[in-house]
């Protein structure tokens, strides 16, 4: 659609009336796996659709008074009518594309990790992040000992990452108890079959207490360098004058 040309006639048209405020157009490809497209050109005024060009129909049309008007003066000119019938072309040029890169599924990556819970009867919350993955659709459930937990489960919508992948996160409060199983459980169209992301308070407790350690160590060895350096700038840090020793006679 040549846009300035419809906006001129649109002005035409619309503004010489003072109530006029807003309008706006929405051009849309439609297509379905079977590459059956469709390209629709909506007119809307103050949020009110007044006419479309649909290509299935070949022409405009108005669905108000005023609608109905425009429809009638754009069809009298065939080139807006050439201009739509090339942005149908151009959404079958880029359907396959869209179909390309919607037909791969993109598998995510899971982080399962705990925090103490603030403001809650429970003492632990687990945190199940699951990172980068497409299509949009995902389960992401939480299993005790093999049985599904539906109680104290809080969980995010998909989030667009702004690059076609998504993320999502789930929260579970718990007590923990000695010997039970918890696992997150995620279900995609990349994977075969669901997947389980087992909760292991052990290897977390290992984990922080190996890093703790390190922390430790790295300091350790920052200190120990740096008084060896001192030292060996200055190896009567007393400051005592010393004497030579007289060799015996």
């Amino acid at each position: 659609m040549n846009t300035c040309s419809l906006f001129s006639l649109l002005s035409l048209l619309l503004f010489s009336r003072a109530e006029a405020l807003f309008v706006n157009a929405l051009l849309n490809c439609m297509f379905t796996s079977t590459n059956d497209v469709v390209y629709l050109g909506q007119l809307f005024f103050n949020k009110v659709l007044w006419g479309e060009y649909n290509s299935t129909v070949g022409k405009y049309v108005g669905f108000t008074e005023k609608g109905r008007q425009i429809a009638k003066e754009l069809n009298k000119n065939p080139s807006f009518l050439r201009e739509e019938k090339k942005n149908l072309e151009k959404c079958k040029t880029h359907v396959p594309m869209a179909m390309e890169i919607l037909s791969k599924a993109v598998e995510p990556s899971v982080r399962l990790r705990s925090f103490d819970a603030t403001d809650s009867k429970h003492p632990r919350m687990l945190v199940c992040s699951v990172y980068d993955f497409y299509p949009k659709q995902i389960n992401v459930r939480w299993l005790r000992n093999g049985k599904e937990v539906t109680s104290d489960v809080t969980s995010t919508e998909e989030l667009p990452n702004g690059n076609w992948l998504y993320q999502t996160h789930s929260y579970l409060e718990l007590t923990p108890r000695a010997g039970e199983k918890i696992a997150c459980m995620v279900e995609h169209a990349s994977f075969q079959k669901p997947k389980l992301y087992e909760w292991d308070p052990i290897w977390e407790s290992d984990r922080t207490k190996i890093a703790v350690g390190t922390v430790v160590l790295l300091l350790g060895i920052v200190f120990f360098t740096a008084g060896l350096f001192c030292y060996k700038r200055n190896p009567n840090p007393l400051g005592h004058e010393l004497v030579p020793t007289q060799p015996a006679s």
